[in-house]
């Protein structure tokens, strides 16, 4: 089998880049005016339809570190690491329902806006800071990186900062048009996504099948999967006894069993979806009616990525297993998505790749706009610039995206963050997962408890990171390995070339006693102000209501999702 990529593979990555970069300049061309005000902009001036804002949403979502990141888990753990898509269709409900009509109903364009309407302008500047330095520093460099390693090993090697450069100006080209323009070029970066994809893990399945000697066929390949590797197609781990295997411990801290859905699965979900600039401001520009279909568009298309982002993962594995795959010798999870597509003709190989890069530039340009939003409207115009016209907005923002993926580029480099050393998707989540609990809970009591306090809300944020730290790095320490909170568990973990033995905490049950914990002290403190704080949100029941098209979108995801459980518990 040829790893590289064939003139074929070129040629149809070069179709894709035409396709989407014509589309997003007919787009920005056939406005009726220039981009020369912040609503369009940043939010598209309301002009994004359902399918534009479902598609864009999950444009956005999916990146290198899922691709990478989810098929590695696949590789590892199984099925069981789709929870993380799936829980996702149920948390897309959620906001649909009640949090999309509070942010619309008061005009919340901004994270950071809203802190400010609800608690205080020290709530919100302390956050606007926080999210800016997240979004450049973790989540822009972490994406630049992975997908750039990824496509150079496809190509062959040594090409690694060009392509950097590469994905960082694809980027900019579509984010400096302005969030329509990045809104309906993702409706084309998310078919070919899927379209890629899906046609990866086609071949993956039947390259499973054929070399099981059972012919071509991509059923017969995911029958093959089940039968040779059972215990990766269980959605529930069991609690691993005290002489359980080591692989049985690790699984069970990245995917604590029934516990999770209980704890930490909620918050990053919630979290992620409904209290996070880079996701939510596609849909604060439409009515509520459109940013309700399309918000459940996405979930429903959320059912489907497993497929694409984690199956290619488990066949991966079955092909290690059976001795097909020898450069993942050892087992490293992290090389799976890359060896299964070295298996791939050429032509479809380009079509991956293309696939890929769609994932990443979109995440890339969905980042940079809602870092030039967040600097521009919650930073720059309040401190620096009060008296800035519209236009003068625009081009702030476009300086600030910028700015930011030249500070990415830079920090990426050289890998100066040692995003190479910890895997990517360990780099989010380790640094986003510290300040979810905390940032959660303020929005979720400031949104629906009309007592909670801005000192409240300062002490939930900073609490929420200090109990996530604790729980993580010095719980087990402290209170020992087994209380009435949680058990730690016994595994290894490797610094350098120095393994050592630690006792861990699955990460998904400390975010669920570091939310818990934190809330409680919210509440206690909310208790010693007015009744009903003077800013906060009025809310009525008018605004929760949901037509027959919504509640329809609604049931059909619950059965399919309640189905895709009972067969895979």
């Amino acid at each position: 089998m040829n790893s590289r990529l064939q003139p074929i593979d070129y040629c149809v990555f070069l179709v894709y880049f035409l396709i989407v970069a014509g589309y997003g300049y007919w787009i920005y061309r056939k406005k009726k005016k220039p981009v020369a005000d912040t609503k369009d902009f940043f939010l598209a001036e309301g002009s994004l339809t359902w399918w534009a804002i479902g598609a864009s949403l999950i444009a956005s979502n999916i990146s290198a570190e899922q691709f990478i990141g989810m098929s590695g888990e696949g590789f590892f753990a199984g099925i069981a690491v789709a929870a993380y898509e799936w829980i996702a269709a149920i948390a897309l409900i959620i906001i649909a329902v009640w949090f999309i009509p509070v942010y619309l109903k008061n005009k919340i364009y901004t994270m950071p806006q809203f802190l400010t309407r609800r608690y205080n302008e020290t709530v919100a500047v302390i956050m606007a800071v926080f999210w800016l330095f997240l979004y450049v520093f973790v989540n822009l460099t972490s994406i630049l990186y992975l997908g750039a390693v990824a496509i150079d090993g496809l190509m062959g090697g040594g090409a690694l900062h060009l392509i950097m450069i590469g994905l960082a100006v694809f980027a900019l080209l579509i984010t400096l048009g302005g969030m329509k323009v990045i809104g309906y070029t993702d409706v084309i970066q998310v078919a070919v996504l899927i379209v890629g994809g899906l046609a990866t893990t086609y071949l993956a399945l039947s390259i499973v099948s054929e070399r099981s000697g059972a012919g071509a066929g991509a059923w017969s390949g995911f029958k093959i999967l089940m039968q040779d590797a059972p215990d990766h197609f269980h959605m529930i781990f069991s609690k691993p006894a005290q002489d359980a295997p080591q692989v049985e411990v690790d699984k069970y801290l990245v995917l604590p069993g029934i516990t999770m859905y209980f704890a930490g699965q909620w918050i990053v979900n919630l979290n992620y979806w409904g209290c996070n600039q880079y996701i939510t401001q596609r849909a604060l520009g439409a009515d509520l009616q459109t940013a309700r279909t399309g918000i459940l568009f996405a979930g429903f298309l959320k059912l489907l990525m497993p497929v694409i982002v984690m199956l290619p993962g488990i066949a991966a594995y079955v092909l290690y297993k059976n001795g097909q795959l020898p450069q993942l010798e050892g087992g490293s999870k992290d090389g799976a998505y890359a060896a299964i597509l070295s298996f791939l003709p050429a032509g479809l190989k380009g079509l991956s790749v293309a696939a890929l890069t769609a994932a990443i530039v979109a995440s890339l340009a969905g980042k940079l706009n809602s870092i030039s939003t967040i600097y521009t409207l919650d930073i720059h115009k309040k401190y620096f610039s009060r008296d800035s016209t519209e236009k003068q907005q625009v081009w702030i923002g476009r300086v600030t995206v910028l700015v930011a993926m030249v500070v990415a580029l830079l920090f990426t480099w050289k890998d100066l963050l040692g995003i190479g050393g910890e895997g990517g998707f360990t780099f989010i989540q380790k640094y986003t997962g510290f300040i979810s609990p905390g940032v959660f809970a303020m929005f979720l009591l400031g949104m629906f408890w009309k007592r909670t306090t801005g000192a409240a809300a300062i002490a939930g944020v900073i609490t929420g990171f200090l109990l996530s730290v604790f729980f993580n790095n010095y719980a087990p320490a402290v209170l020992g390995h087994e209380t009435w909170l949680y058990t730690a568990f016994e595994t290894q973990e490797k610094s350098g070339d120095i393994i050592k033995t630690v006792w861990r905490i699955p990460f998904l049950i400390n975010m669920g006693w570091s939310f818990f914990f934190t809330m409680l002290l919210m509440i206690c403190m909310s208790f010693a102000g007015p009744a009903i704080n003077p800013k906060a949100f009025m809310l009525d029941r008018s605004m929760f209501r949901i037509n027959n098209r919504t509640a329809l979108m609604i049931v059909i995801t619950i059965i399919l999702l309640t189905l895709l459980y009972v067969r895979f518990w």
